[in-house]
């Protein structure tokens, strides 16, 4: 079956922004003066998808009105031209996997992808490393998951991969679990998950089944644990280009600074500037 459909999840509170996440919902704060949430909505749209799910809550209504803007009539592209957005609330927050769960009416026995929007792509050669899974999962129907490599002192902040090497397909590698936010010890390798996922169906119903952490949440790497388990192969791809973490500080900082020096209108003066203060 053919992919159409991608999940946003942004109904979290955005805590490690606070204050500004505060007023201002961490999906909109500006990246070179461009909402975060819309340079991922350009990657989806160039990736192919017809159909975005868009899980926020009660307090963030800015993020759909300014996706439907962006997709309006007077200003969609041609390659929009066929992709709608459709809004489900998640009463409290409870975790990625928690998130997910609530498209599972609108993604009913259809694959999905699911894109973090704190997570910033910068694709290397102009080259979509989201639109490189999809066509892959619309020729083989194998879920895939995007990686890259994590600092030492960053590991324990994501959720890292343990690998096995495929021959027949280059440039892959087999996913065999993924452990959440692991000590520098136990980590099985430095590869950590971008926020950039495609899953055949039957995911949702190892969702379904994930047991609540001590947070009270479901998390998202328990139920791809229990896919792999019962059998299901997940490809896992390396990521061409850098990623921000645009969920923190820093990493938003650092998202702001990439962004500009490479921005159409701005890109040129903002890197003399650097430059010349350096």
């Amino acid at each position: 079956m053919k992919l159409r459909k991608v999940i946003i999840p942004a109904a979290g509170l955005g805590k490690r922004m606070y204050p500004a996440a505060k007023v201002i919902p961490k999906e909109m704060l500006p990246i070179a003066g461009k909402p975060a949430i819309q340079h991922v909505l350009e990657e989806i749209i160039e990736a192919g998808f017809e159909e975005i799910i868009l899980i926020t809550n009660p307090n963030k209504s800015s993020i759909k009105e300014h996706l439907n803007f962006i997709l309006s009539s007077s200003t969609r592209s041609k390659s929009a031209s066929n992709i709608s957005i459709t809004s489900v609330k998640q009463g409290k927050p409870k975790g990625l996997g928690h998130a997910i769960l609530q498209a599972e009416k609108i993604i009913k026995k259809e694959p999905f992808a699911v894109v973090l929007p704190d997570m910033l792509l910068q694709n290397s050669n102009k080259k979509n490393n989201l639109a490189l899974m999809k066509k892959n999962f619309d020729s083989n129907n194998t879920s895939g998951i995007l990686f890259s490599s994590a600092s030492k002192k960053d590991i324990p902040l994501y959720g890292i991969a343990k690998i096995k090497k495929i021959k027949d397909f280059p440039g892959r590698f087999l996913v065999k679990s993924i452990i959440e936010k692991p000590t520098i010890k136990k980590a099985p390798s430095n590869l950590f998950a971008v926020g950039r996922y495609i899953f055949r169906n039957e995911l949702m119903q190892f969702l379904r089944k994930a047991k609540s952490d001590q947070n009270e949440e479901i998390q998202l790497t328990d139920a791809i644990d229990s896919f792999i388990k019962d059998g299901a192969d997940i490809h896992g791809y390396n990521l061409k280009g850098k990623v921000y973490d645009c969920g923190n500080k820093l990493g938003f900082l650092i998202a702001n600074i990439e962004y500009s020096k490479k921005d159409p209108e701005i890109g040129y003066h903002f890197r003399k500037y650097i430059k010349k203060d350096a």
